[in-house]
């Protein structure tokens, strides 16, 4: 079995709002931008890793969820407790530099950790984690 990640999905309230940040700040590309059945379809891609596709959904896009479900992601989501991603970087502090100059809310500012990465965090514009990891290890 040969299994690859193809793709993974944050959830974001202002589909726009995301685009504009990952696209924009982030240099990510547009793979995706489809509206079907009154949903909108919008897949990214980081430029070193065109096989992955990071897709920016809402609550209401998942036809499944109850009302109440729709709701409680959203709070969710707002509070900063959904999974984010973590993107690795050959820069660490240029990194920082880069997204907190764009306005970004920080978290942490790069600090070298015990298991050898230095990183640093932000919330994207819908509140999810976004960390950003440099290697260490030669």
């Amino acid at each position: 079995m040969n299994l690859k990640v193809s793709h993974c999905f944050l959830t974001v309230d202002d589909q726009d709002a995301a685009l504009k940040f990952y696209r924009d700040v982030l240099d990510l590309r547009v793979v995706n931008d489809v509206s079907m059945e009154g949903l909108r379809w919008l897949t990214l891609s980081p430029p070193a890793q065109p096989e992955v596709e990071i897709g920016l959904v809402t609550a209401e896009q998942n036809p499944d969820a109850s009302q109440a479900d729709r709701a409680a992601v959203t709070t969710l989501r707002a509070k900063g407790l959904l999974n984010g991603i973590i993107f690795s970087t050959d820069d660490c502090d240029a990194t920082f530099e880069k997204i907190s100059a764009c306005g970004a809310e920080v978290l942490q500012e790069p600090i070298t950790q015990p298991y050898g990465v230095r990183d640093c965090a932000f919330r994207d514009p819908a509140g999810n984690m976004l960390r950003f990891s440099q290697s260490q290890h030669g």
